[in-house]
């Protein structure tokens, strides 16, 4: 996608999103700022993954862990009477930085579908951990006594305020990875994901490269998981389920891969499908397959591969 579409893309989607509370409140329709959000939430995760799925060219299969490590990061805290949403962000990242760094050097090792497979057993012993958590509720989950507090203050308790902070941390995050896919580094790590042995004889460390990448990734990720602890007040170990990783890795492909506002235009379709689709049948995923089929023939770059022919870009 070029510069020009890409940016106009993201006006598009950031201003409808910054507009929508004052649709809602035309329209009396207050549930559709909770549904926007957690499509918000997803879209930093969704985000995340194609930080190192588009431009790393690493097929993460376990990224919801991060999401699980970010949201037990906020409930964790809680009871320990810690409240504040700057330091559950921070909680999260500092957890999540660890397990990626790890997890993700080991992955590093691997190439093609080990990779996938390793990154995918990784995030089940993740999701397996806490399920053994009888303290946070097993397998049940855990409820949050409340949501986070800002400034000292319960203000994430409205639902607007919440929304907003949402939006905000997503154009941040936007801002960030675009800021990083842009450098040195990041031109780097598309030169790794291209032809990593040419990288690394002209000098560069296709690993340190790609395993610094994945440190980042994951602690993005965790971040929306501390937004999506907030927006259902609930915590479990469904959140970092494989299948969850999954629905991720299709936001991504759906939106456009190596395409970071793509991504958010993933996570934005495909939980509107998913939220449209269920109204009518409880088989709803099967038709949401069939969508993501047809788009995926017509448009190997999803739907901002479709954008871009509708617009005659190069």
């Amino acid at each position: 996608m070029s510069p020009r579409l890409r940016n106009i893309a993201a006006i598009v989607i950031f201003g409808g999103f910054a507009l929508l509370p004052l649709l809602a409140g035309m329209l009396g329709e207050s549930f559709l700022i909770v549904i926007a959000t957690r499509i918000l939430a997803f879209a930093i995760a969704a985000l995340a993954l194609d930080l190192i799925l588009g431009y790393g060219g690493m097929v993460s299969f376990g990224h919801a862990a991060y999401l699980g490590i970010g949201a037990y990061a906020v409930a964790i805290l809680q009871r320990a009477g810690i409240t504040d949403l700057g330091l559950h962000l921070l909680a999260a990242i500092v957890a999540a930085a660890p397990f990626a760094l790890v997890t993700g050097a080991i992955s590093l090792r691997t190439r093609g579908v080990y990779f996938i497979m390793i990154t995918l057993a990784f995030a089940q012993m993740a999701y397996f951990f806490f399920v053994s958590l009888s303290a946070y509720g097993g397998d049940d989950g855990v409820t949050l006594a409340a949501r986070s507090t800002l400034l000292g203050e319960p203000l994430l308790e409205n639902d607007r305020v919440l929304f907003y902070v949402t939006l905000g941390l997503l154009l941040a995050i936007y801002l960030l990875a675009l800021r990083i896919t842009q450098s040195r580094f990041g031109r780097v790590l598309t030169g790794t994901r291209e032809n990593p042995v040419r990288m690394q004889a002209i000098g560069y460390s296709p690993f340190r490269f790609q395993l610094t990448a994945y440190v980042i990734s994951g602690c993005l990720a965790a971040v929306a998981g501390v937004m999506l602890a907030n927006q259902t007040e609930f915590v479990s170990p469904a959140l970092m389920n494989w299948h969850r990783s999954g629905e991720l890795i299709v936001m991504v492909v759906l939106g456009g891969i190596g395409n970071l506002i793509g991504a958010v235009g993933g996570a934005v379709i495909a939980l509107l499908l998913e939220e449209f689709l269920s109204r009518f049948s409880e088989h709803w995923p099967l038709f949401f397959g069939l969508i993501l089929i047809g788009v995926v023939l017509a448009s190997r770059d999803g739907v901002s591969g479709l954008i871009r022919r509708i617009g005659g870009a190069k």
